[in-house]
């Protein structure tokens, strides 16, 4: 019924990710999938690169994706149901890529977030800039006892000097979830850079999918099999599977 990417053997020396923190495939309900066909056929694809866990993560956006911890399991639950009849052989949990923007101080002193593990904020900003009380709510994210986690800091333009404004993030306790795609040029040249940038310096705690569609998953393989993916295990400490 669905059309499956075959599984690449990755050459020997290079690490297997088994758990993917960051991906849009609840259909209907963000800018990723857009019907469960759509969902399982990307789902497959996944589980032929080897992912064995999926933590998707749907915007939480207030002036254009206004989910809530509520619909977001529902739609799990209609996915994992689905996944099962389809025999895809992959474990799915959910959490929530939240915006900071001025709802979001809300939403985190309402307490019911969508957290990876119980754990791990995963966060976004505007790309263009970086929102002016950006590290108060970091303090935010810690003081209500979470680690935040910032997804794909190299896409963000702001960026003007890499080492001394990633590593101000780092003092805050940020940890940083980057887009594999972006090793592979997907994103554009800027975000490429500045992820071989992040990646050679250490600072790579995470790795993720961000699958939106399958341009994204087909590029993903290619990138699995580079050798800028083998450069990531050399000179950072990947927490992906601390999260099977």
């Amino acid at each position: 019924m669905f059309s499956f990417l075959r599984r690449k053997e990755a050459l020997p020396e290079v690490p297997r990710l088994e758990t993917d923190l960051h991906s849009h495939l609840i259909p209907g309900i963000d800018d990723g999938s857009q019907s469960m066909e759509e969902s399982l056929s990307l789902l497959g694809g996944m589980a032929a690169l080897g992912y064995e866990k999926i933590i998707t993560t749907p915007h939480i956006m207030s002036d254009a994706y206004r989910n809530t911890p509520a619909a977001i399991r529902e739609g799990l639950a209609a996915l994992r149901e689905a996944a099962a009849e389809a025999e895809i052989s992959i474990e799915i949990d959910a959490a929530a890529e939240y915006y900071l923007d001025d709802a979001f101080i809300g939403l985190l002193s309402e307490g019911d977030l969508m957290t990876v593990n119980g754990k791990y904020l995963l966060f976004e900003t505007s790309y263009i800039s970086k929102p002016l009380q950006t590290e108060e709510m970091i303090f935010e994210i810690t003081s209500a006892g979470y680690t935040p986690v910032m997804a794909h800091p190299e896409r963000y333009r702001y960026i003007r000097d890499p080492l001394k404004e990633y590593g101000r993030f780092k003092e805050l306790g940020v940890l940083f979830q980057v887009n594999l795609n972006s090793f592979g040029g997907h994103y554009g040249r800027s975000a490429k850079v500045l992820a071989d940038f992040l990646s050679q310096n250490g600072m790579i705690d995470f790795l993720g999918s961000d699958v939106h569609h399958q341009k994204h998953v087909d590029t993903l393989g290619n990138v699995l099999l580079s050798d800028a993916y083998r450069e990531i295990f050399v000179h950072n400490r990947i927490r992906n599977d601390d999260l099977a």
